[in-house]
């Protein structure tokens, strides 16, 4: 498997990033942490302690209780490569994380962020 060096970045160093990514266009922190809850299946308590502990990413999505199972409903592009074609599972996973902070940030409603097999 490859190796990125955001594998081993701190989720807690990156939190603040999205938080005020964000904040910045009017969302907020709950929105946020619910997307994550959906994307996951961390609930506050667990992600506060992924957060407190400096859990690097692969360990964040390593033991993430519940990945959604339609997350692979998330779709376009981010960082310059559409998310559906990435092919690293880890970096797939970071990315569409990515992706959904992104829709957040543009105003999309969670109802559309938070997709649903039709």
């Amino acid at each position: 498997m490859d190796t990125h060096k955001i594998f081993a970045m701190s989720f807690s160093k990156v939190y603040p990033l999205y938080l005020a990514k964000i904040e910045k266009k009017g969302r907020s922190k709950s929105e946020l942490d619910h997307i994550i809850y959906w994307l996951t299946g961390y609930d506050e308590e667990a992600l506060n302690k992924v957060i407190n502990d400096n859990i690097d990413f692969k360990t964040f999505f390593e033991k993430a209780p519940n990945l959604n199972p339609n997350r692979f409903l998330i779709k376009g592009i981010v960082c310059g490569i559409r998310v559906e074609n990435i092919e690293n599972p880890l970096m797939k996973e970071i990315r569409y994380l990515d992706k959904v902070v992104d829709e957040l940030s543009k105003g999309k409603s969670m109802e559309k962020i938070l997709r649903k097999e039709s």
